[in-house]
């Protein structure tokens, strides 16, 4: 029997919650993270690694240490005036 308009919906798995594959490939790739962060110091420090590649594995760890910069925005738009919104609706 259908379930009546308006009454929440029943079973099934909770919000949020990580399927089992990928539960499974995040704990795969966890256990290379102390791996994959040694290799990115490395290559930051080898002097005969390209200067990009330098620059790039530099840009990780910190992007993993610190976090990644905030990008800062500039609106081009006319402030001088208030915003319009314009709204439509459609009905049947």
């Amino acid at each position: 029997m259908p379930r009546q308009p308006g009454t929440p919906k029943t079973g099934g798995r909770v919000a949020g919650t990580p399927n089992k594959a990928t539960a499974d490939v995040k704990a795969v790739a966890g256990s290379y993270t102390t791996a994959a962060l040694e290799t990115l110091a490395e290559i930051m420090q080898d002097g005969t690694a390209p200067h990009s590649a330098r620059v790039s594995a530099a840009n990780a760890l910190l992007d993993r240490a610190v976090g990644k910069p905030r990008q800062e925005l500039e609106h081009a738009g006319n402030t001088a005036e208030p915003l319009e919104i314009l709204i439509r609706h459609f009905s049947d």
